[in-house]
């Protein structure tokens, strides 16, 4: 067998311990909370030091939301690939992006999402974060369609990010309703963002009644 290049053993080192930091994460907020787990505690779970650490995450809420976050990076990269032209609303081609983004995570990705969402519900700091996060993902994916579409500023066309905040809010619920009565499979949640994304048009003429 042909010696690997070293570059490539070094970076498989750096995502297995990402992944482990990810997962004894997850597990460690999971069984004694988030405020109960202290950075030196993760770390020495680890067994690697804060600066190694923060090489991989900004804070302990970042290490929370990874799974969530690797999704929305997947979709960005996704964006910058796809072919140029657009022969549906900018609303459905994101969509359907994400689905096949979903798809197509790796291993495991499903349950970890499913923790972290749950913390997510349960921890006001991590929902803060992930409310962050969702800002400036939903910018970056305009700045990415900006480049491959004549998508206008939203300041002369609220269109665009309407679409994207409605395609944001939409997950969201999706993720929710998994995270209800979910066994953590991908199939669940990608039924769930169907559910959510059909339910769209049907939102934006809905007309609550008075109660009787």
């Amino acid at each position: 067998m042909p010696e690997a290049p070293a570059g490539s053993l070094r970076e498989r080192k750096k995502q297995r311990t990402r992944q482990e930091l990810i997962d004894t994460a997850l597990e460690m907020f999971t069984e004694r909370g988030f405020d109960a787990v202290t950075l030196d505690e993760l770390c020495a779970a680890v067994e690697i030091s804060k600066r190694t650490f923060f090489r991989y995450f900004t804070s302990k809420e970042d290490v929370a939301m990874a799974p969530s976050q690797d999704m929305w990076a997947a979709l960005i990269e996704r964006l910058r690939a796809g072919e140029p032209g657009l022969d549906r609303t900018l609303l459905d081609s994101v969509q359907d992006d994400l689905l096949a983004v979903v798809a197509d995570m790796p291993e495991g990705w499903a349950r970890r999402t499913l923790a972290a969402h749950r913390l997510t519900a349960t921890t006001p700091s991590i929902n803060g974060h992930n409310l962050h996060f969702c800002d400036r993902t939903t910018r970056t994916v305009r700045d990415v369609l900006g480049k491959r579409f004549a998508i206008p500023d939203d300041t002369t066309d609220p269109r665009p990010r309407i679409a994207l905040d409605v395609l944001i809010s939409a997950t969201r619920c999706a993720h929710d309703a998994w995270a209800a009565g979910s066994t953590g499979t991908r199939d669940e949640l990608l039924a769930h963002l169907r559910t959510a994304f059909a339910a769209i048009p049907g939102a934006l003429t809905c007309t609550p009644h008075v109660r009787g």
